[in-house]
């Protein structure tokens, strides 16, 4: 029998008690709508949809921090998804309508090259993003101090996941393991969580890597739901040690620090930020950026929905007032994002 047809059978004769599998990664929730994989699950096995969105997770208060250097001077450069979440009072696109010099780029270092050949302007990359393409900004401040780029600086709100997996651990019985950030740390770093009692399993894109991935973790649920379990389901892609390149440059320009994670409050040594040796690159430090509260949309459920405790349709403004066309919440506006994904397919 075919592997795919091996796990699809192992899903469908599920017997074991109630299991909720929590996918972290939002390209995961997308895939899993697109092949109809919730459709071949038995009623007892859940799907959860984590916060594996890092535009999803950036909290309101970063919004604001961004807009007020808009609102001062300061060229933003960004990528497109961020525009449109919604700070307290404004979006970043609102802001541009309203004058604010906010550019549109592809990569980190597309923002430096545009600060060198804008040089009478102070430019700020809007550096948003977990382990996966938070390298890429650690690469855009040693390319800045190369090049003598002195008006270059990143505005952080990078995260790293290790916290969120611990503090999600309480809403569902296993992880679907998200493999690109899993290709920067390693296959080591979730497989560690086992000895906390946490089971997962890492995986690829393909309907056939996710129903492995789900047939193991129900399989081994049925068996002993007390025995940790971890897998790696997508190893032609993930390491046990993952890139070292990658580490080196996080481990070179950033350190940890508690941080706000949307829906999750303060997540302790979760987020990064550039160390002090570089901190001539960081936009709090030059501009002196005064603490911003955010203050979200109250009727918005976004931060219900990144913790697993509701769906999408539960939200009052799903559908209604909140739409991809007009998004009240970051889960809209992103493509990764749950409700983006619950309002495509569901």
């Amino acid at each position: 029998m075919p592997p795919i047809d091996t796990a699809k059978r192992i899903l469908q004769s599920y017997s074991g008690p109630p299991l909720r599998l929590m996918e972290v990664c939002g390209t995961h929730t997308h895939a899993i709508f697109r092949y109809g994989i919730r459709t071949l699950l038995p009623p007892s096995i859940t799907l959860i949809s984590g916060p594996g969105c890092p535009v999803c997770v950036t909290p309101t208060a970063y919004i604001d921090e961004a807009i007020y250097l808009a609102e001062h001077g300061v060229t933003l450069t960004t990528f497109g998804d961020l525009l449109r979440v919604p700070g307290t009072s404004e979006t970043l696109a609102d802001a541009r309508s309203h004058g604010a010099n906010i550019c549109i780029v592809y990569t980190p270092l597309d923002a430096v090259e545009y600060a060198k050949n804008h040089p009478d302007e102070p430019v700020t990359f809007l550096s948003v993003g977990f382990e996966t393409t938070t390298p890429a900004s650690c690469l855009a401040v040693a390319e800045a101090q190369k090049q003598g780029v002195s008006n270059f600086t990143l505005l952080t709100a990078n995260k790293t996941m290790d916290a969120a997996y611990l503090a999600m651990a309480d809403a569902c019985d296993a992880y679907l393991y998200p493999g690109h950030v899993c290709a920067i740390t390693g296959a080591r770093v979730p497989r560690a969580l086992t000895e906390r009692g946490i089971s997962g399993a890492v995986t690829g894109f393909t309907p056939s890597e996710l129903l492995t991935s789900l047939a193991a973790l129900a399989k081994n649920y049925q068996d002993d739901p007390k025995r940790p379990f971890f897998l790696n389901a997508y190893p032609r892609v993930v390491t046990e040690q993952g890139s070292p390149a990658a580490q080196r440059l996080l481990n070179t320009y950033m350190e940890p620090e508690d941080t706000e994670w949307r829906g999750l409050g303060i997540l302790p040594q979760s987020g990064l930020r550039l160390r002090p040796a570089y901190a001539r690159y960081d936009a709090r430090h030059i501009h002196h950026i005064p603490p911003q509260k955010g203050h979200p949309n109250p009727a918005c459920r976004c931060g219900n929905i990144l913790r697993g405790a509701i769906t999408p349709p539960s939200c009052p403004l799903f559908r209604k007032t909140c739409t991809p066309d007009h998004p009240v919440g970051a889960c809209m506006v992103s493509r990764e994002g749950t409700c983006a994904a619950w309002y495509q397919y569901a």
